[in-house]
This record gives C-alpha cells, sequence and structure tokens, in this order.
C-alpha cells in the first residue's frame, strides 16, 4: 500500500516531498507554518493578504495606524477613491514579510507566498505588481496566483530580474480558467511552473457559484490532465480541498498528480495564526455548523463557521486604517450594504449588514472563521482534555500524518 513519501515533486531541478500548505490569510499560514513544511523538504505558504496589518503585528511596525491618522478626515465620507497606498510602504511591509521569511528558511523545501488578485486596494495593478516584485526582491522561492484569473500578472513582473528563476504558479477552478490565463499570458513565453487545482470543499474564497455542490474535484483534475496532454504540456498539477487523510492524497497522487495542497488539518496547529480558542471552534464543529455564504464582498461564495462573529456585524467600515478591497474607484460592496442599512434605520445605535462584512477588519481581527468543508472531522484528528478542550497538534506531527499514514488512518498525538 502506497504512501504520500512514495511520490515526489519535481519543480525543474528540484525534487521535493509532494506536500504544500496552502496560503491561509490574514496571517493565518504563518511564517512558522511555512518554515516547518520546507524543513520537511514539502511548500510552505506564507500569504500576502493584508502584509502591511501582518507587519504591525509581527514586526511592531505602525503602517496601519499612520495610515489611519493620514486619512482620518475622510472616515465619515461614503466616497473612499481618496484612499491610497504608499507603494513604498507597501513594498517595506512585503520586504519585512518575506526577507524574515527567508532568512529563517532552512531545510530543502521552499516557501512560497500566496498573492491575491481580489485585493485591488484602490490600485488594483500597481498594488500587485508592487507586492509580487518586493517578494521576488526579497528572497521569495516563488508565487502563487490566487483568488483571481490573474490575466494580466505574470506581465506586471516579466521584466524582473527572477521572472524566469522564480517559481511561478496558479490556483484555478476550472479548465476554462486555466485556458485564458495560458492564452493570455502566452506573449510572455513563460508558462506557469504549477497549477493548483481548488476543488469545491476549500476553505475560504471558492471559484464557483452557489452551485459549488454540483462540482468535484477529481472530475476537474481529470478534465484538465487530458486538456494538458492534448496541448503538450507538462506542468504539475496540485488538488486542493477536502484532502484530509494520506490515503485521500495517494489517490490523486497515482492517478499523476505531482502535488497536495492541504490546509484545514493545519489550522489547529500549534503553529497556524488563528487564536487557539478559535482552534477549539474548529474542533468542536459539526457538519452542520459549515455554511457557504455570500457575504464577502469580493463577490465570491465563501466557506465558514455559521458561529463566526463576523456574519451580520455591521461595523462602520474602516478603509482609511486598512481599505484592501477597495477597488479602482473606491468602491467596495461592504461600504454599499453598510451605507443601505444606515439609511433603512437612522435612529439605530447599532445595526446589521447581513448580506455583506466587513473581510478587512473582520479577517485582521480573527472574526470570519473560514474553513475548509471537512473541518468537522477535525476532531478525529486529536485527544480530548478532562475540561473538554481538544489538545493543539504540531504541524510537523500533521505534515508526517500526511506523509505516511495508509488505509486512511490518522495518526493521533501522545496525550500531553
Amino acid at each position: 500500500m502506497k504512501r504520500v513519501d512514495d511520490f515526489r515533486l519535481r519543480l525543474g531541478k528540484q525534487e521535493l516531498v509532494p506536500i504544500m500548505v496552502g496560503g491561509m490569510g490574514v496571517d493565518i499560514s504563518t511564517a512558522d507554518l511555512s518554515l516547518v513544511a520546507a524543513r520537511l523538504g514539502g511548500i510552505g505558504h506564507i500569504s500576502d493578504a493584508m502584509v502591511p496589518t501582518v507587519s504591525d503585528r509581527r514586526y511592531n511596525t505602525k503602517y496601519v495606524k499612520d495610515k489611519l491618522k493620514q486619512y482620518k478626515f475622510n472616515v465619515a465620507n461614503t466616497d473612499k477613491a481618496v484612499v491610497q497606498f504608499d507603494l513604498g510602504l507597501l513594498a517595506e511591509a512585503t520586504a519585512k514579510h518575506v526577507g524574515n521569511t527567508m532568512a529563517a528558511k532552512r531545510g530543502p523545501g521552499l516557501v512560497f507566498i500566496n498573492c491575491m488578485e481580489k485585493l485591488t486596494m484602490n490600485q488594483p495593478r500597481e498594488t500587485l505588481r508592487v507586492r509580487m516584485r518586493a517578494a521576488l526582491d526579497h528572497g521569495i522561492d516563488g508565487i502563487t496566483l490566487a483568488a483571481g484569473l490573474h490575466l494580466g500578472s505574470f506581465g506586471l513582473i516579466e521584466d524582473h530580474p527572477r521572472f524566469r528563476d522564480a517559481k511561478l504558479g496558479i490556483i484555478v477552478s476550472s479548465l476554462r480558467a486555466l485556458q485564458l490565463f495560458i492564452k493570455k499570458t502566452a506573449r510572455t513565453n513563460r508558462l506557469p511552473d504549477y497549477i493548483v487545482i481548488e476543488g469545491p470543499l476549500a476553505g475560504g474564497h471558492l471559484g464557483f457559484g452557489m452551485d459549488w455542490a454540483q462540482f468535484d474535484l477529481a472530475t476537474i483534475v481529470s478534465e484538465i490532465r487530458i486538456w494538458m496532454a492534448a496541448e503538450h504540456l507538462d506542468i504539475p498539477l496540485i488538488p486542493a480541498g477536502g484532502i484530509f487523510t494520506g490515503t485521500d492524497a495517494v489517490a490523486f497522487l497515482e492517478a499523476g498528480a505531482g502535488a497536495v495542497q492541504l490546509a484545514t488539518r493545519f489550522t489547529v496547529t500549534n503553529e497556524c495564526g488563528l487564536p487557539d480558542e478559535v482552534k477549539q471552534h474548529y474542533y468542536t464543529a459539526s457538519e452542520e455548523d459549515i455554511e457557504v455564504n455570500g457575504i464577502s464582498p469580493t463577490g465570491y461564495p465563501m466557506r465558514m463557521l455559521k458561529s463566526s462573529p463576523a456574519i451580520g456585524d455591521g461595523i462602520r467600515p474602516n478603509c482609511e486604517a486598512y481599505g484592501y478591497l477597495l477597488d479602482a474607484k473606491g468602491g467596495c460592496q461592504y461600504i454599499d450594504a453598510y451605507n443601505r442599512e444606515v439609511a433603512l434605520h437612522p435612529e439605530a445605535k447599532k445595526i446589521k449588514v447581513l448580506d455583506k462584512t466587513c473581510l478587512c477588519t473582520q479577517m485582521r481581527n480573527f472574526e470570519l472563521w473560514t474553513c475548509g468543508h471537512y473541518t468537522y472531522r477535525l476532531k478525529d484528528t486529536s485527544v480530548k482534555a478532562a475540561d473538554g478542550s481538544y489538545q493543539l497538534l504540531t504541524a510537523e506531527h500533521v505534515f508526517n500524518d500526511y506523509l505516511l499514514s495508509t488505509d486512511n488512518k490518522i495518526a493521533l498525538p501522545e496525550p500531553g
């Protein structure tokens, strides 16, 4: 019976353990988590979601405080077009996050950064360009393009000296999305080094509509593999979403996948950036506690725990401090929803906004508990203490369980 350890991922001249830990933002996939994966020979991700905020938390910078001070005059204004990120400071924050992570890296594996196109930040092209180029400048091993089609992203960095040296990959959820990307980026004469195929059971934002349940990861992977063979394209495919055991992973690897991307089981590790009390909510969740809804201002459906404090929370938009989802005109679907509810309830001291959420504030405060479909199975991966809490795991334990397990078995931690 084969194990994940019987396979290897080849990226160029490198041979890696075929385990990639997904890039969960905001700082849920921490540097510490990514470094464990790299030390053990796999690939770890950090995320560039709200990177100035992450820098403030990790390195005691004051990017958020200073930005709020600069734009405080605009807090009561519904027009947020004036609220701009200082591109130099954005590059500086990315440099701190990436540079410190790469300086700490040990072992034969790699560290990538997950780069979200939907973080439009009031200047979609320029802020994305700065984040990617700063990551390359400071030694990131690779960039995974996420949360969008990224049809022009390669072009934003094609003149960078590491454009053909660093590993570049894209997350897609359909053959059509991949075809569009490859067609639009053909002029750069640069194919992606790997393709993450994220299925409908993944956590957080989904690349599907509310009809997500009609789709199946294995079917999508097969469609893409058949098309790539016909086009004579040899690029590693990395399935993601709903791969809960090493046996699940082996099924994809035996069918020709280069590696698998994993996230849900790493959310309850010591190295994960979620607060420990939130991790306990993940452990105790039932299948009925998990939903896919449309409250994200990005327009993408999101999977989360129904008990997330963010759901329905009508806080004032914090664009002057954050503003990561402002479009090129300074708009955001949450601002529209919030202003609508204020107009409908002018005397209310506290309002509810049920259809959208202030994603920036809620993610920054860990009040939006995004999760994978199989989060309700996490309780089966640990042991319960006398006080009713579940033991947190080490990232190394979870990594090795995927690597070495067979027959859908999950190794429990030693109590303590």
